[in-house]
């Protein structure tokens, strides 16, 4: 049930919980739950889905429920309710017995369905819809624009005259000069940092986009991935799994502030110190995934957001809050990072990330910053 409802529990967990259970009262409800949940939970922002599911499967079929006023309107449920919900083994029987209706082709409802799920908010997503909008994510391809660099290559049909390989070939000849050498310039995709908040304010959006940074950094070379809470985690390595749920648990490992505070003066800070040097070259792409939102009052964050600015040729910045049609930069986080983007978008749902993606593989001069 917890699988079908998107959570990464495996065999290993299964038996780790089997092994946990031996530890604690089974007549105990609460030490049951707590020994269960610690053995196949790991993140945080994975428990609301669990107590949910826990509560359907453990509950007692024949105790009474509360009637329903029929009048009253249907209460909001959240998302994690629906997930688990719609994860509960027989949720779907009562359909199974009424008689099968025949199948219906409708092009213009398929089309719908798709327009909603590329349109719907991450954070309202059932279990289902979840896992479309990730198989949709790992279609992604992200074709950077090319970009010359400082080497070059034999070529004879090159702009450039090679006058130091015309010179070797002249002297294996005996010094007589019988044709030109040339060359062109090389030109390569630019490097593609990704910067992911992984705070408790970003919980809801950081499962779907860690599944957009497993495609992209699997996709093309050069892909560098950071995610930070109150400290930064460099995740490239994790990430070069091909299979997404072996990534994700090599992650789990290897981040200390999944879901916790917020300090992006301090990340930024630790990136321009550690890595900026090192994979900001040849006119790297930045992209900041964050909404802004920082518990050390931003102290230092417009500083190391404008040495970030001015060490790559692109900073995109990914904000979820843009999706709010009177969002405005009232935080003191946002107020500090704004001046220093490139380009401030949204990210909350497939429409933006592709729309991201036509924006990235379009060639053209690098933007200005936002004013």
């Amino acid at each position: 049930m917890l699988r079908r409802a998107g959570l990464p529990v495996g065999p290993s967990d299964s038996l780790l919980a089997t092994e946990a259970l031996r530890h604690v009262s089974l007549a105990d409800r609460r030490q049951f739950r707590a020994a269960l949940r610690a053995a196949m939970i790991r993140r945080r922002d994975q428990y609301e889905v669990f107590d949910h599911a826990f509560d359907l499967f453990w509950r007692d079929p024949d105790a009474p429920r509360a009637p329903s006023d029929p009048d009253a309107a249907p209460p909001a449920i959240p998302p994690a309710a629906r997930r688990a919900a719609e994860a509960m083994p027989g949720a779907n029987q009562p359909r199974a017995q009424q008689e099968p209706t025949p199948p219906r082709e409708d092009a213009a409802l398929t089309t719908s369905d798709r327009e909603r799920l590329n349109r719907l908010d991450f954070e309202a997503m059932s279990a289902a819809e979840l896992e479309d909008a990730k198989r949709e994510i790992r279609k992604l391809v992200l074709p950077l624009a090319h970009r010359p660099t400082r080497r070059f290559r034999p070529d004879p049909a090159g702009p450039r005259t090679d006058l130091r390989a015309t010179l070797r070939t002249a002297m294996r000849q005996g010094g007589e000069i019988t044709e030109i050498a040339h060359r062109r310039r090389i030109t390569r995709p630019p490097p593609l940092v990704l910067l992911c908040d992984v705070s408790g304010s970003m919980a809801r959006y950081t499962q779907i986009l860690l599944h957009f940074l497993h495609a992209v950094a699997n996709d093309r070379d050069r892909v560098h991935s950071f995610v930070f809470g109150t400290r930064l985690t460099n995740i490239t390595r994790a990430l070069k799994n091909r299979d997404p749920e072996v990534a994700f648990q090599a992650v789990s490992h290897i981040l200390p502030d999944w879901s916790g505070g917020t300090r992006i003066g301090e990340a930024l800070a630790s990136f321009n110190r550690l890595w900026a040097r090192r994979v900001l070259g040849q006119g790297a792409v930045v992209l900041l995934i964050t909404d802004g939102l920082d518990r050390g009052g931003a102290e230092g964050l417009s500083e190391q957001a404008e040495r970030l600015h001015n060490s790559c040729r692109r900073l995109i910045w990914l904000n979820p809050l843009l999706r709010f049609a009177g969002f405005q930069p009232r935080a003191a986080g946002i107020r500090a990072l704004l001046p220093h983007v490139h380009e401030h978008r949204q990210v909350h749902n497939l429409d933006s990330l592709r729309s991201l993606v036509a924006t990235l593989s379009a060639t053209g001069p690098a933007p200005r910053r936002i004013a």
